[in-house]
């Protein structure tokens, strides 16, 4: 009987518990939608599938808690959550807003431009944060994150799995991607989300729909778009500087400052997302 601990997907020597380890990551998975959305049939799927306006926090904690299992998950935790999410795709259609046309949404063409966009958006992210990768630990991120895509239903073989081809892949894309409605409805959604629940209607009494809290969101929202590819920026109708990538190379460097600053503030059991403390567990490392 093997009596080596479950490490999951990946365990603490890869390169993606490296690049995950960073909280500014999370920014990278606001970037990753704003790329997303580009692609008519992708965001087309979300929209017409979605409560995601009825519920924007309800799926953004989803959401976390699904990647946080493929990341931290044991065999058998991210064996369960990706069969959930491959059954709930499979009986999902959409239309396509520019050809009338219906679709599945587990079509492998929109399954992959998701998972590109996603592990791009967190590897790049990271690394113009200020995380140092060799260019070796950056394909090999790449390269380990095809075990996330063929949890969803993709062949790994179809999966960009280096940087120079994820690089060759958007180039690919870019004739296919644009600005429909459904996606501009969907980048101000994404910039001007409403307020928490939690916290929204005290906000609401006390007068404070744009204090803050909200003004802070909003520069991470833009700090988010800036930090997309030029040609992306284009896209929605911005600025393909050079400029403009320095500019958000120092907001997102100084944001990660200001992460790790206030992580020495909280208490010791908060400064680790519990999925990774459980799987630092499970492996014998907390």
């Amino acid at each position: 009987m093997d009596s080596s601990p479950d490490i999951g997907l990946f365990g603490p020597d890869s390169v993606t518990w490296k690049v995950h380890n960073e909280p500014i990551v999370t920014m990278g998975g606001l970037r990753s939608l704003y790329l997303q959305a580009l692609h008519p049939r992708a965001v087309a799927a979300v929209a017409q599938n979605s409560g995601y306006k009825a519920d924007p926090w309800g799926r953004f904690n989803r959401t976390s808690e699904y990647v946080g299992t493929v990341l931290y998950g044991s065999t058998d935790e991210v064996e369960r959550v990706a069969s959930r999410i491959r059954r709930m795709h499979s009986r999902m259609t959409a239309t396509d807003p520019r050809t009338g046309e219906r679709f599945r949404i587990d079509e492998p063409e929109l399954l992959r431009w998701v998972h590109v966009a996603e592990v791009e958006s967190f590897l790049s992210t990271a690394r113009r944060a200020g995380l140092k990768l060799t260019d070796d630990e950056v394909d090999t991120y790449y390269t380990e994150q095809l075990k996330a895509a063929e949890l969803v239903g993709l062949d790994p073989a179809t999966v960009p799995s280096t940087a120079a081809e994820v690089a060759a892949y958007y180039e690919e894309m870019r004739p296919q991607l644009g600005i429909t409605r459904e996606a501009a409805e969907t980048a101000l959604f994404l910039t001007v989300p409403p307020l928490p629940d939690f916290w929204g209607n005290r906000a609401l009494r006390l007068g404070l729909n744009f204090g803050p809290a909200r003004l802070a969101y909003f520069g991470v929202a833009g700090t988010a778009v800036a930090l997309l590819p030029a040609w992306a920026r284009k896209m929605y109708g911005g600025l393909g500087l050079p400029t403009t990538d320095l500019s958000a190379d120092l907001s997102v460097r100084g944001l990660r400052l200001l992460l790790s600053a206030l992580l020495t503030t909280v208490p010791e059991q908060y400064k680790m997302a519990p999925q990774r403390r459980a799987a630092l567990e499970r492996v014998g490392l907390a």
